[in-house]
């Protein structure tokens, strides 16, 4: 074992995990006890070591800098670290970006998710033979296409129907995942979530674009009428789901994972003005609701995600714990209070706007 890690019986290998959703999720696992973490990330645009800082000094986490397309990167992992589980978070997520450069997308959520399940079942099948090893595919409800207004939400039955690059992606990878398990006996499980929020989430989407915005005086984007709705699903909340279908879920299942929390772009963003004139009022008492600004839609912007999350609760016994506004006022306390992490992110996100990073994380975007 990686000499200075502690002797917890489960190692677990977390791609993507200095970034948001895995970022979060291997701080739960630590402060549980849960697993040693092996966290594997490539550090382009979206990963940050600063996300793990509290970790620094945790025997029981190492971080390993790799790219999940590098076969003999992914194959010394699985080799000098013996995993117990292998969580795949890393992806890039960011659909705008996908429209920009979808070969990105490909490289990193099809070709970087064949090496790993290829990696991981020559593992599961040679040197990590007995050690009761799953891999957690971590994907999105983008998967499924677009909901009129009528539709009955998305469940694990829902017939694919990709209408991004990024989703299209993402369907690519969970196929590839499927036949693992059905064509080697890959022991795997999958998720699929709607959208994420909560501490540490990159800038560029929704809920942080409309805090900073908001603190900075700039105008405050919406596509459209901001009529497009998502299901929204706290960060905590979404780990809590991943650690259940890991430990209680079937292998060759899949669990969609939403909090019930449909809202539309403008009510999510009304929500948060109401919460920043409330416990942040802006200098002269205006609202910053004023900045609230129209922009040109999205080419192909779906109409609408919804998730029953039926499947999960019953067989997983999980449910979120927080309500949409408890985690948004949480969530909007954070980036208040953190703002020597977001100011440093300024210069790396502006100039990752000039080409596509590599790799983000599965979870959406309005």
């Amino acid at each position: 074992m990686k000499q200075g890690l502690g002797e917890t019986r489960d190692c677990w290998i977390v791609t993507g995990g200095a970034g948001f959703i895995g970022s979060n999720f291997v701080r739960m696992i630590r402060s549980m006890g849960r697993a040693r973490i092996i966290t594997f990330d490539l550090l382009t645009y979206a990963g940050n070591l600063r996300n793990l800082d509290d970790l620094r000094n945790d025997p029981d986490h190492h971080f390993v800098q790799g790219d999940i397309r590098d076969r003999r990167a992914v194959d010394d992992i699985f080799s000098r670290y013996q995993p117990t589980g292998l969580f795949h978070f890393a992806a890039e997520s960011h659909v705008d970006r996908s429209i920009e450069n979808p070969e990105a997308f490909i490289e990193t959520n099809v070709n970087g998710t064949f090496v790993l399940l290829d990696e991981a079942l020559r593992y599961h099948k040679g040197a990590g033979a007995g050690r009761g090893f799953r891999f957690l595919h971590i994907s999105t409800d983008e998967v499924y296409g677009s909901l009129s207004p009528t539709d009955p939400p998305f469940t694990e039955r829902t017939p694919y129907a990709p209408n991004s690059p990024y989703a299209a992606s993402k369907a690519a990878s969970d196929h590839l995942a499927r036949a693992y398990v059905h064509t080697y006996g890959l022991p795997l499980v999958t998720t699929n979530c709607s959208n994420n929020y909560g501490p540490f989430q990159f800038p560029e989407k929704l809920i942080p674009t409309v805090i900073l915005s908001a603190l900075e005086g700039r105008p405050i984007p919406v596509y459209g009428e901001g009529l497009n709705i998502r299901d929204w699903i706290y960060v905590e909340d979404h780990c809590d789901g991943v650690i259940a279908a890991f430990e209680r879920g079937k292998t060759g299942e899949t669990y969609a994972l939403g909090a019930g929390n449909p809202r539309t772009n403008r009510e999510v963003i009304s929500a948060i003005v109401e919460i920043l004139d409330r416990i942040h009022p802006a200098a002269g008492g205006e609202s910053y609701g004023r900045l609230v600004t129209r922009v040109p839609d999205r080419p192909g912007h779906d109409l609408r995600y919804e998730i029953d999350a039926t499947k999960a609760r019953t067989e997983l016994s999980w449910k979120p714990a927080h309500t949409f506004s408890q985690a948004l006022e949480k969530t909007v306390l954070w980036y208040l209070e953190n703002r020597d992490w977001w100011t440093e992110l300024r210069g790396r996100y502006d100039g990752s706007r000039q080409g596509t990073g590599r790799r983000k994380e599965a979870g959406g975007q309005p």
